[in-house]
């Protein structure tokens, strides 16, 4: 049975040990969209390294519908926070390019451009990016490379969607927060309508290894093998010398 509890202050250690070693003076620097993860993800910062070293970083493209829920986040927590709207950047890239983007070039993009934002701050405040992702979403490929699955440290991404819940509600979060349905911000469909499977049904599999449904065990493992190159070192060739 998952132990909430101690699985929390053992990732709360984790990360003290990881600062202690990778930058002791080190703040840890975090992108904040209002959603799950990246609220946990902070959270757990503040109990590791307290607040006045955690820096959340709110970057919407142009509007985005729900930054309230990102404002709420880092006044609950106390922290202090930068606003970098990248809708500008993504526009200006897009127009530069000289062949049309496909569609996963234009949805993988503001991922990355975040990211590079989150690094120009980081190096700039003596940071260390916080990886938000979790492993559900990992198992399946919903992520992008060199996007939101970059960081310098993952506090989270041994744990399933239904685990990092159970550990948001310990660290006092609002439940608005912690139980906020993920929606991909594109086409307005959820992460789950996305996927074609539920997070509970995908967390059950990941443990256990059952699911009722054929074709979705189908689908995921059919999504798992097809992105494990992102959750493994970039292979390199090893010359006979």
């Amino acid at each position: 049975m998952f132990d909430a509890l101690k699985v929390k202050n053992d990732c709360v250690n984790w990360i003290r040990d990881f600062f202690k070693n990778n930058g002791p003076d080190c703040n840890a620097v975090v992108g904040i969209s209002g959603g799950k993860d990246s609220s946990i993800a902070a959270a757990l910062c503040v109990e590791a390294l307290g607040r006045d070293r955690v820096i959340g970083v709110l970057m919407p493209q142009g509007e985005q519908h729900d930054i309230d829920m990102a404002y709420l986040l880092v006044n609950t927590l106390d922290i202090r926070h930068f606003v970098v709207n990248i809708g500008d950047t993504v526009k200006a890239l897009k127009d530069s390019m000289p062949i049309e983007l496909s569609n996963q070039s234009v949805v993988n993009l503001p991922p990355r451009i975040r990211m590079a934002t989150l690094y120009a701050i980081s190096q700039s405040n003596n940071g260390r990016v916080v990886n938000t992702c979790n492993l559900s979403e990992d198992w399946v490929g919903y992520s992008t490379r060199y996007g939101d699955a970059a960081g310098d440290f993952s506090p989270m991404s041994q744990l399933t969607v239904t685990e990092v819940k159970q550990i948001g509600r310990l660290l006092g979060l609002p439940d608005v927060l912690v139980d906020k349905t993920p929606i991909d911000g594109l086409c307005g469909k959820t992460d789950e309508e996305n996927l074609g499977f539920t997070y509970e049904e995908l967390d059950i599999y990941i443990r256990t290894g059952k699911i009722a449904d054929a074709a979705k065990k189908e689908l995921i493992d059919k999504k798992h093998k097809a992105n494990l190159f992102k959750l493994e070192m970039m292979p390199s060739f090893k010359p006979e010398i």
